[in-house]
Order: structure tokens, then C-alpha cells, then sequence
């Protein structure tokens, strides 16, 4: 497997594992020391991978609330053991855009950061 179909296959494994909630999917994803970074409507956004995991686990997936499955990879950049990917993820009433740093050590692919911030839904009504 190329490296690019395998993280095409991680990015999959990442996008079920927001929609259903499924931490132990999440979890297989990322790095064990991950940070993840952000801001949502203005809000600053740091947390360890542990930290966010819980979070995920205690709120509703965005399948349990019957939203549409509409996660997409926009750009994937390898260079040798290292990538970048940028995906969109509409869900929980934000589209977020996440910024996925992502290491390959051993052969395996993880997601060793996360930036993301969220953009307007095309029926946002922010003034």
C-alpha cells in the first residue's frame, strides 16, 4: 500500500471514528503524545490527546443526532516520513476545518497534531 492510500485509509478510520463517537477508532488514529490546538468562534482550544478523547466520548456523535455524513479529505501533502492532510468536518452544527500533522514511524501512519478552527455553514446566521 502506497503511502498516500495508507492514510487515505487512516483519514477514513479518523471520520468514523467522529461520527460515531468511537474513542477506541480515534484512538488507533493518533499518536499516543498528540496535541491538538484550535479555536471555535473565538475561543482558544488546547488539550492532550487523553483530554480530548474524554470530551468525544461524552457527547453525542454527530450519528446519534441523525446529521448527514459529509466528512471529506480537501488535500493531502506527503514528503517521505511525514504529511499533512486537510479535511473538512461539518458536524455538531460547525464545519470544521482540521489541519492533520501526521508521522509515519515503523511503517504505521499516526496523526501526531490537530489544528483545526471552524467556518460558517452555509445556514449560519453569525452577524
Amino acid at each position: 500500500m502506497t503511502s498516500h492510500h495508507a492514510i487515505l485509509h487512516l483519514l477514513q478510520t479518523y471520520f468514523e471514528g467522529l461520527f460515531t463517537g468511537d474513542v477506541s477508532r480515534l484512538r488507533e488514529v493518533f499518536h499516543p503524545q498528540a496535541m491538538l490546538f484550535g479555536e471555535v468562534k473565538g475561543t482558544p482550544y488546547l488539550r492532550k490527546l487523553d483530554e480530548y478523547l474524554d470530551a468525544v466520548g461524552k457527547r453525542q456523535s454527530p450519528q446519534s443526532l441523525g446529521e448527514p455524513f459529509a466528512m471529506a479529505v480537501l488535500a493531502i501533502d506527503v514528503q517521505g516520513p511525514v504529511a499533512m492532510a486537510r479535511v473538512s468536518c461539518p458536524m455538531l452544527g460547525f464545519r470544521y476545518i482540521d489541519f492533520l500533522s501526521l508521522t509515519q514511524q515503523n511503517g504505521h501512519w499516526q496523526i501526531a497534531s490537530k489544528t483545526f478552527t471552524h467556518v460558517a455553514l452555509p445556514t449560519d446566521t453569525e452577524s
